[in-house]
C-alpha cells in the first residue's frame, strides 16, 4: 500500500508519499489543475510495481483535507481511496505529536499521510456518488443558500422599515411577498404611502393573486393613511434609499430561487430514486433534492440505518463518565442536513397519521418540540434507509402500524 497526504491551497499542492513501514518516498510541490494532478499520477506509478498477472497488487490511500472540487474528483476517479480529513483532526493530530508549534504545508502533508497511514479506520472515506446527485447537492445547496441570504435581507429591511416607515409593518403581510415588495417600490416612505391611491394598491394585489383584494386595499389604505410619528426629512429620505435598495435585493433573489428551484427540480427529476424517495410523506421536490444531496446515492456508503442515522445528527451522542451518564443531541454534524430533515419531520406530520400519533407520542412524555421533532426526523432516516435499500416506496401500515395502533 502507498500513503499520499495532500496538503491543498489555492494553487499548488503539497504532497508526500510513504510506504506501510511510514517510511517517506517522495515529496513535491504540484500545481492545481490538470498539470499538477497528472505530474501526480505519474510520481505515483513510479512506486506502483508492474501487475503481475494482470493484477494491480498495490493499493492508493490519500488523505486530504476536502472533498470537494475537481482535484478531489480525480482523485476519485483515478482508483484512490480518498479520505476527506476534517482540518481539525489534523491540527489536533499535529500536537499530538509536536508540541513547539510549528507549521508547515510540507509538515501538513505528512500528517495526512500518517492519519491514512496509521489512522484511516477512524475517518471517512470519500464516498463514490454519482455525478448527477453531484449536481444536485450543488444547486439544491446554493438555491438553500439564497432562501438564507433573503432572510437576512428581509430582516435588514424590516430593521430599516421599524426606525423610519413602523406602518408598513402593520399594513403588509410578508416582507418577501411580490406585493409587499412592488408597494415598497412605489412608496418607500410613509409620505408617499400615504399618497398611493387605491387603484395602486389593487394593482399590486392582483400580480400577487391575493384573496378579497378590495378588502386587503382599504384596510391597507387606513392604516398608512393613518397618522404616526415621522423622521426629520433628511434622515427620512436616506431611509427610503435604504429601503429601495433592499427592495431590490430581494426581488432579484427571489426571481433567482424561483430559476434554481427549476434547476434543482430538472436534475433531481432524472435520478433513479426520485420517485421512491418523493413517496415519503413531507417530501417535495425541492426538499427531497436537499435530503438526497446531502445522503448521496453510494450505495456502500451507510452499512446499516445506524451509519446514516449517525451521519445525519439525528442519533444522540451518550456521555457517561463515572456514574454519571448524560444523553445529548448530537451538535457535530452536517448542518445542512440537519436543517433539511428538521423540516421534513414537521411537514410529514400533515401527510402521515403515523408520524403525527409518534410525535404526540413523545410530547405527552415531557419531550420539547425540537427534541421531539429530531427524534421523529430519527425515524424517518431509519424508514427511507430502509425503502433506498430494498428499493420499495413508503408503506404507511409497515413505516408506523405499531404507533398507530397504541395511539388508537
Amino acid at each position: 500500500m502507498l500513503f499520499v497526504g495532500d496538503d491543498w491551497a489555492e494553487d499548488h499542492h503539497d504532497v508526500e508519499i510513504v510506504d506501510e513501514s511510514g517510511r517517506t518516498l517522495a515529496r513535491r510541490r504540484f500545481p492545481e489543475g490538470l498539470v499538477g494532478i497528472t505530474r501526480l499520477h505519474g510520481l505515483i506509478a513510479e512506486f506502483v510495481p508492474e501487475p503481475s498477472g494482470g493484477e494491480v497488487l498495490t493499493e492508493v490511500v490519500v488523505g486530504i483535507e476536502t472533498e470537494r472540487g475537481p482535484w478531489a474528483a480525480a482523485l476519485v476517479a483515478a482508483g484512490y481511496r480518498v479520505f476527506a480529513i476534517n482540518p481539525l483532526s489534523s491540527a489536533r493530530y499535529r500536537e499530538r505529536h509536536s508540541t513547539s508549534g510549528a507549521k508547515s504545508d510540507a509538515g501538513d502533508a505528512h500528517i495526512l499521510a500518517e492519519i491514512v497511514r496509521l489512522d484511516r479506520a477512524h475517518h471517512r472515506q470519500v464516498a463514490g456518488d454519482s455525478a448527477l446527485v453531484e449536481a444536485v447537492k450543488l444547486t439544491a445547496r446554493t438555491h438553500q443558500s439564497l432562501i438564507w441570504d433573503r432572510t437576512r435581507q428581509v430582516l435588514r429591511l424590516r430593521s430599516a422599515l421599524r426606525e423610519s416607515f413602523p406602518a408598513a409593518l402593520k399594513a403588509y403581510g410578508e416582507l418577501d411577498a411580490a406585493d409587499t415588495l412592488q408597494l415598497l417600490r412605489l412608496a418607500p416612505d410613509p409620505d408617499q404611502a400615504a399618497r398611493l391611491t387605491k387603484r395602486q394598491v389593487l394593482a399590486a394585489l392582483a400580480r400577487a393573486k391575493r384573496r378579497n383584494p378590495e378588502v386587503v386595499a382599504d384596510q391597507i389604505m387606513a392604516v398608512l393613511r393613518a397618522d404616526e410619528l415621522r423622521q426629520a426629512t433628511p434622515v427620512q429620505a436616506a431611509f427610503a434609499a435604504i429601503v429601495t435598495a433592499q427592495v431590490e435585493v430581494i426581488a432579484t433573489l427571489n426571481d433567482q430561487i424561483d430559476t434554481l428551484g427549476e434547476v434543482v427540480a430538472d436534475h433531481f427529476g432524472r435520478h433513479p430514486d426520485a420517485e421512491l424517495i418523493t413517496s415519503l410523506p413531507g417530501l417535495g421536490v425541492i426538499l427531497a433534492a436537499r435530503v438526497l444531496g446531502e445522503f448521496g446515492d453510494d450505495p456502500s456508503r451507510y452499512v446499516d440505518a445506524k451509519a446514516r442515522k449517525a451521519y445525519a445528527g439525528t442519533a444522540p451522542i451518550t456521555r457517561a463518565s463515572g456514574i454519571k451518564k448524560v444523553v445529548m443531541a448530537r451538535y457535530a454534524r452536517n448542518k445542512r442536513l440537519g436543517d433539511a430533515l428538521q423540516q421534513w419531520a414537521f411537514c410529514s406530520m400533515r401527510g402521515s397519521a403515523g408520524a403525527k400519533a409518534y410525535y404526540k407520542e413523545l410530547r405527552g412524555r415531557k419531550i420539547g418540540h425540537q427534541a421531539a421533532l429530531r427524534q421523529l426526523a430519527n425515524r424517518w432516516v431509519g424508514i427511507l434507509h430502509g425503502c433506498l435499500k430494498t428499493g420499495q416506496p413508503y408503506n404507511e401500515t409497515l413505516a408506523w402500524n405499531h404507533h398507530t395502533t397504541a395511539a388508537a
